[in-house]
């Protein structure tokens, strides 16, 4: 196994299932992760393709996920429905995540609490919302209808901030309060999020922590990027670090047995020079840390 400390075991915290990203068209990859891990996450926007100005699945990889089988459940996470944008969500996000609900059974589905465009045009990033009651009341109505449309549990993920927050009428855990009390919708806590934001932006995790309401948590995000000129950067190209594994613990900790799974999110690009050995061992030492 690759270097690094041997955390103690919490026997106070519940144990969680683990998961992991995939993006397909690498199966031996699939083979080596499949025994360590009870969810598989798939990102749709990374499995689509354009053929003729029209945006599809693609076939090999669904077939793959198709035949994932023996127990293992799936689940999606969304990155371009953008629903915070003020004109309104993206429309071919969701007509990706119907034809992949007709023909995959998802335990839940999951998006970013932010918006990727504005007035029709693709920002190429990713923004935090506004947290004011205009942009809770606008997002609170998308949710509901999302939810009256797909007819399961919907999730939202605390997102980077990448710019410095616009004044807003809430703090980040009221404002993810409010919006899972008006929607009754659950949380993706990604806690690598949250350490980016308190070293890029000073966010104090212990304060964020201390108010957010843990009914709602269902699924936990644990990854690890670089920095780059001072910034830690959510580019989910390394293993994760001890301190990520320690917050996620402590989130399992305070939802009290009703957070479900932690899921590693890598990003395809990482894999050759991860490697696949070093990804199947990752999964092995952080089943051991959620499930000892």
């Amino acid at each position: 196994m690759s270097q690094r400390a041997n955390l103690p075991m919490h026997t106070d915290s519940p144990r969680v299932s683990l998961g992991a990203s995939y993006e397909g068209r690498d199966p031996e990859l699939l083979g080596r992760m499949l025994p360590h891990v009870d969810y598989i996450e798939v990102t749709l926007e990374t499995i689509a393709e354009i053929e003729n100005g029209s945006v599809s699945l693609n076939e090999e990889v669904m077939s793959e996920i198709i035949n994932i089988g023996g127990g293992t459940q799936i689940i999606v996470h969304g990155v371009s429905l953008s629903i915070g944008s003020h004109e309104g969500w993206a429309s071919t996000y969701l007509h990706l995540l119907d034809a992949f609900l007709d023909r995959v059974d998802v335990a839940w589905h999951s998006e970013h609490l932010g918006y990727t465009k504005v007035d029709g045009e693709h920002l190429g990033i990713m923004l935090a919302m506004p947290r004011t009651e205009y942009a809770l009341d606008m997002v609170c109505e998308r949710v509901c209808a999302i939810q009256d449309r797909y007819g399961m549990p919907f999730l939202l993920e605390n997102i980077v901030h990448v710019l410095p927050d616009f004044p807003g009428e809430y703090s980040n855990a009221a404002f993810l309060n409010e919006l899972t009390a008006r929607t009754g919708c659950g949380l993706l806590v990604d806690v690598y999020n949250l350490q980016c934001d308190a070293h890029n932006h000073g966010l104090d995790v212990s304060a964020f922590l201390a108010e957010l309401d843990f009914t709602k948590v269902r699924e936990i995000h644990v990854a690890c990027g670089v920095e780059h000129d001072g910034l830690l950067l959510d580019v989910h190209s390394q293993l994760t670090r001890d301190s990520t594994v320690e917050l996620a613990r402590e989130v399992i900790k305070q939802a009290r047995g009703r957070a479900q799974v932690v899921v590693f999110e890598f990003m395809p690009e990482a894999v050759p020079a991860l490697g696949h050995k070093a990804i199947e061992e990752e999964l092995a030492h952080l089943r051991a840390c959620f499930q000892s």
